[in-house]
């Protein structure tokens, strides 16, 4: 295909051109470039383009990691959206103000209880973690003696 390969030389405008033309000579013939274009590809839909979401996922991916690697250094909460530079606070960890002094009060009090009681919902998730990984080693160990007291028991004969 000579002419498949001249046109993805051009890049995609090339082919949105041709299939509007052929539209416009013989409606058909728009049609089954048009569903050429989606099979082969070329228009980034229908199978073979759904592969371009796992890329772009994972580049979404390890930005985030990323930016919770520079919350961190710069003293907030991976994945939180409070404290450091990447809040949108100024370089002294304000917020810039408004140029209304009560809802300036009233935004860093909010922001202030919200960092609290997420900080409080941090520590109960891993208390719960802990509880809950004690638990699953009690019952380890528990079935592990269980399980070695028959035999030790065992009657010598």
């Amino acid at each position: 295909m000579v002419i498949a390969q001249k046109l993805d030389e051009m890049g995609k405008p090339a082919w949105i051109a041709l299939m509007i033309l052929s539209f416009l000579a013989f409606w058909p013939l728009g049609l089954a470039i048009l569903a050429f274009m989606i099979w082969s590809g070329r228009m980034a839909c229908g199978h073979y383009g759904y592969g371009n979401q796992d890329r772009w996922q994972h580049k979404m991916a390890r930005m985030q990691e990323r930016m919770d690697r520079l919350r961190e250094r710069m003293g907030g909460q991976p994945g939180s959206g409070f404290g450091g530079f990447g809040s949108g606070f100024g370089l002294w960890g304000r917020a810039p103000s408004s140029g209304n002094h009560a809802f300036d009060e009233y935004r860093n009090e909010t922001l202030r209880r919200l960092e609290e009681e997420e900080r409080e919902f941090r520590d109960f998730l891993q208390r719960l973690r802990f509880a809950k990984d004690k638990t699953e080693f009690d019952a380890f160990m528990a079935e592990r003696r269980n399980r070695q007291a028959p035999d030790t028991q065992q009657p010598q004969g």
